[in-house]
């Protein structure tokens, strides 16, 4: 396959590419590590399916279809059926996120080649191929203007994962170059997602993977029907880094296109040991690494933690609320609390964040001890670091490095613990053993001979 684009702008170059590229073309390592986030999505759809952001999301909608959800008997139209599962998947803050400018790829390529599979019956080669084409893209924008789409307001996730959707899809649908240029201009009309949900850690962002997934099944369909969308997107003087992102942090465009097809980012993408923000969790790996050392919780006098500046305004910051989190879902994005739930618990799964743990008087008061300093030679984004001093009434200290993030680039999970926790998602979703083997046997045919039957 050919590599030159000379006569093309940024988005036609990926549209070329994508257009272009065949099974073959893609590496072994970029397929396992895709169907390694596609069981960890499988299994968040089931964990979440009960709660009640899903039921609430269920009563919406007022169409009707023939798409399956997993651990849902009711049949939905394509969007509706993209948002319910993309939302489920990222509903617990337990997804897989890429490091750099952190965006949850599974939650929207899974959820959008989950009902693009069904509805289209495709093979599983042209599964493979919309969900590495949309992989990639998402991971090679989140590359190009880090931290600036935060900075501005925005959830990177909902506002790049829209066009992963929108490519990934287009390529299933054999879209041409034309056709693809067309449905990323289109969706960038269509990409939103602010941050305002961190102010009460209230739902919006659970469901913005969903939003992006529906937001790129539709443009690729208006594409596919030659309705004319702005190749300059990217780009352009009203592009998406002009709009979404903050403009002192200058976009390096380059990142979109350069090695495409022998440089996969997507072998990047981090699977997430602990249910909740990723920059949180090197400071929970640092809390259970020290929690042997502390023998009693109510010796510790004081926390410091050494930050990223980028992370503040996130996760440290108003710290009344992180130190005394609203909801289970605001803890979630609490480093205060994280530390204390890593301390008290010695882990981070979805049983520790929940109403009662949030209320309970001995977490909270060792969240008021935790305080930040900002490091200056932190390397946020380019890695996440965790780096705790504890100081106890005696005066001891206790310091604590996790030097990257568990689970990304640095410190992959291997196979089997990515499937022990498929396994844990499916008992939280409350699976009988039947359930169980039937999801596990899904799971296989997906990338064979997908079995939709499995989850009736």
């Amino acid at each position: 396959m050919s590599n030159k684009f000379d006569e093309f702008g940024i988005a036609e170059n990926f549209a070329n590419w994508c257009f272009n590229i065949e099974f073959e073309d893609i590496p072994n390592e970029v397929i396992d590590k895709i169907k390694l986030i596609f069981m960890d999505s499988l299994g968040l759809i089931f964990a979440s399916r009960n709660e009640d952001y899903i039921k609430a999301i269920k009563k919406s909608f007022t169409d009707s279809g023939n798409c399956s959800v997993p651990g849902h008997s009711e049949k939905f139209c394509p969007s509706d059926a993209i948002i319910l599962s993309g939302t489920a998947i990222h509903g617990e803050d337990f997804d897989d996120t890429f490091e750099g400018t952190p965006v949850h790829v599974g939650s929207v390529m899974s959820s959008s080649l989950l009902t693009a599979a069904e509805y289209y019956k495709l093979k599983p080669e042209e599964i493979l191929k919309g969900f590495a084409v949309g992989s990639e893209l998402m991971c090679r924008l989140a590359l190009v203007s880090p931290m600036a789409i935060h900075k501005q307001g925005f959830h990177p996730t909902a506002i790049l994962g829209s066009f992963g959707a929108s490519i990934g899809i287009s390529k299933i649908l054999k879209n041409n170059i034309s056709q693809m240029t067309s449905s990323l201009g289109i969706v960038g009309s269509m990409a939103s997602g602010i941050i305002e949900y961190l102010a009460e850690g209230t739902w919006t962002k659970r469901l913005h993977p969903g939003w992006a997934g529906a937001s790129g099944w539709k443009s690729a369909h208006l594409g596919k029907s030659n309705f004319k969308g702005p190749r300059t997107v990217f780009d352009g003087k009203n592009g998406i880094f002009n709009s979404f992102a903050d403009r002192k942090i200058i976009p390096d465009f380059e990142k979109l296109t350069n090695d495409l097809g022998s440089c996969w980012h997507t072998n990047d993408l981090a699977i997430k040991p602990f249910a909740c923000g990723t920059m949180t969790q090197p400071f929970i790996d640092c809390a259970i690494k020290a929690r042997d050392k502390v023998k009693d919780l109510n010796e510790i006098k004081s926390i410091i933690c050494k930050v990223g500046e980028g992370t503040v305004h996130r996760l440290w910051e108003p710290l009344s609320e992180k130190r005394n989190p609203t909801t289970p879902y605001s803890a979630k994005f609490s480093v205060p609390f994280c530390i204390a739930a890593g301390l008290f618990f010695g882990k981070a799964g979805l049983v520790e964040f929940t109403e009662k743990q949030i209320k309970d008087h001995d977490i909270l008061n060792l969240c008021s001890k935790i305080s930040y300093e900002i490091d200056p030679e932190n390397e946020y984004p380019k890695n996440y670091s965790g780096d705790i001093k504890i100081i106890l009434n005696n005066s001891q200290v206790i310091q604590e490095i996790q030097p990257g993030l568990r689970g990304g680039r640095l410190f992959p999970l291997d196979g089997k613990e990515v499937e022990e926790k498929f396994l844990d998602n499916l008992k939280f979703g409350n699976l009988n053993s039947s359930e169980i083997n039937n999801v596990k046997k899904f799971f296989k045919t997906f990338f064979k001979d997908p079995d939709f039957s499995l989850l009736n």
